[in-house]
């Protein structure tokens, strides 16, 4: 039987290209090393904010070295790496999940695959995981994503069936329900379980419904400010972590209004010194013009206090 991860803020690390595309190997450095020294328990490589469907198998490989490598080197050898393998084909998730351990990856995990949505039956969807994780020779994470899987939207009864699998350790609820949530914690306690919030406007709220923590990409820019949060959650001070949690969701409101992955890199880029906002097509940048307003302020808002912790 797999251990589940532990629990904490992990974070799905954007990464950074050069103007031809290529890998901008200084600044993924520099953006990982920046994540570690903020107190985060991992970081997810390949997630949906790395890009992972715009990437080669041998380019996702090169960045799990990367990100394992910068880690050991500074002395954070035992933070944790997820790494994104998920793919239209079982065969193909197969291939990435022995590819991630032989990178340096401790975990894995897997979106639900959603080329064929309407033949994506229950029991087609059970069958991908349980295959997938038979062969994994790495814990597995189930990731629901409905945003970018057609609308796939995993019930908590099914995340339950796949959690008897004894591979399968945890689940990323990037669908926002903690109802649903609830309902997996409930059943099986994150220490058994971990059942992770898949975003930042519901950190506090999932962790005093049981989560193990949270999976977002808003620690991308503000990594201090959710380990604050979560520290503040374990020593019973709630009053004061709700008013840190406003301003989380309200700055995970404003990200996504403003162009998501391309404007996280772009604000990392203008606030923290490495990297620009270049994305691969059909992603697109985010223009400098529209780094402003209301949703540009709610921004510089947490990021002011990040630069203060």
């Amino acid at each position: 039987m797999s251990l589940p991860p532990p629990p904490g803020v992990y974070v799905p690390a954007v990464l950074f290209f050069l103007e031809n595309e290529d890998l901008d190997v200084p600044s993924i450095k520099s953006h990982i090393l920046r994540l570690a020294q903020a107190g985060l328990t991992g970081i997810v490589i390949q997630g949906s904010n790395g890009e992972a469907q715009h990437l080669s198998h041998e380019e996702r490989k090169e960045v799990i070295k990367l990100t394992r490598q910068t880690l050991d080197e500074n002395g954070y050898q035992d933070m944790i790496i997820i790494a994104g393998c998920g793919a239209p084909s079982a065969r193909e998730s197969k291939k990435l999940c022995v590819d991630a351990k032989e990178a340096g990856a401790d975990f894995v995990l897997v979106v639900t695959p959603s080329v064929w949505v309407k033949r994506m039956t229950k029991e087609a969807i059970l069958t991908f995981h349980r295959d997938v994780a038979d062969h994994s020779p790495l814990p597995y994470l189930i990731y629901n994503y409905p945003s970018v899987t057609a609308g796939i939207n995993l019930e908590s009864d099914v995340i339950l069936e796949l959690s008897d699998h004894p591979n399968i350790v945890g689940t990323k609820l990037s669908c926002g329900s903690i109802g649903k949530l609830h309902r997996l914690t409930s059943a099986k306690p994150s220490s058994e379980f971990a059942t992770f919030s898949g975003t930042s406007d519901v950190l506090l709220q999932g962790l005093i419904s049981g989560s193990a923590g949270v999976i977002s990409a808003l620690p991308n820019l503000v990594p201090k400010l959710h380990v604050a949060a979560y520290k503040m959650y374990q020593e019973g001070k709630i009053d004061q972590g709700m008013k840190l949690q406003a301003l989380l969701g309200q700055a995970e409101y404003a990200a996504s209004k403003l162009g998501s992955t391309g404007a996280l890199k772009a604000m990392v880029s203008k606030h923290f010194g490495y990297g620009s906002g270049l994305v691969r097509i059909p992603l697109l940048a985010t223009p400098a013009e529209q780094l402003r307003g209301p949703y540009y302020d709610k921004l510089i808002e947490v990021i002011e206090l990040e630069q203060v912790l």
